[in-house]
């Protein structure tokens, strides 16, 4: 696909920053089994890692920005104690993800491997800033290993979704980059409709 127009790019960014906040509206409903203060599934994770894989590390933090801003907003927690714990652990676990991208751009690692990075750093900062905000040290050590337990199967499971939107968007025509295997798998789909 040729680089796509300004307005184009903003109607998409506009579409994962909506699907974002619905994502993370719903989640925000789910009870999760470690009752730490802010702690989620981060689920909404699938939304920004998919706008990094789709057109780069500063989509992905509009998204996850925009996210937590207007979600909190909606939910009348803007500024509130949850914001920050939303905001902080959405926009350091973008950065994480980006950064992990250049290894699976270079095939170092998979988009599985990406998603659980992710999931860690938006779990474990999280739990920082809370126990920084209550002033309670004792809250970090005594609940970190059950949200590590706990990101390993969300960020499993947000990785295994981005690479299936992935492969949908590369089938659609909608990538703007190569990316490993999922180019590849586009074109034979496409060669086998269009013969």
């Amino acid at each position: 696909m040729s680089n796509p127009t300004p307005t184009f790019k903003m109607v998409y960014l506009a579409l994962l920053v909506a699907l974002a906040v619905a994502v993370h509206t719903v989640e925000a409903a789910i009870p999760v089994p470690v009752p730490v203060p802010g702690a989620k599934l981060g689920l909404a994770n699938i939304i920004t890692l998919f706008a990094i894989v789709l057109y780069g590390y500063r989509s992905g933090l509009v998204v996850a920005s925009l996210r937590s801003i207007i979600a909190s907003l909606l939910s009348g927690t803007f500024m509130g104690f949850g914001f920050y714990l939303s905001f902080s652990g959405a926009v350091l676990s973008c950065l994480v993800m980006a950064a992990f991208m250049n290894l699976y751009m270079s095939r170092k690692v998979t988009l599985i491997s990406v998603s659980l990075a992710g999931a860690v750093t938006f779990n474990v900062v999280q739990l920082s800033l809370a126990s920084l905000l209550v002033q309670n040290p004792v809250l970090f050590r005594g609940y970190l290993p059950f949200l590590l337990f706990l990101a390993v199967p969300t960020g499993f499971f947000t990785g295994l979704v981005t690479i299936y939107l992935n492969e949908v968007a590369a089938r659609a025509g909608l990538q703007l980059r190569t990316l490993p295997g999922v180019m590849e798998q586009g074109r034979v789909a496409h060669s086998e409709h269009n013969p």
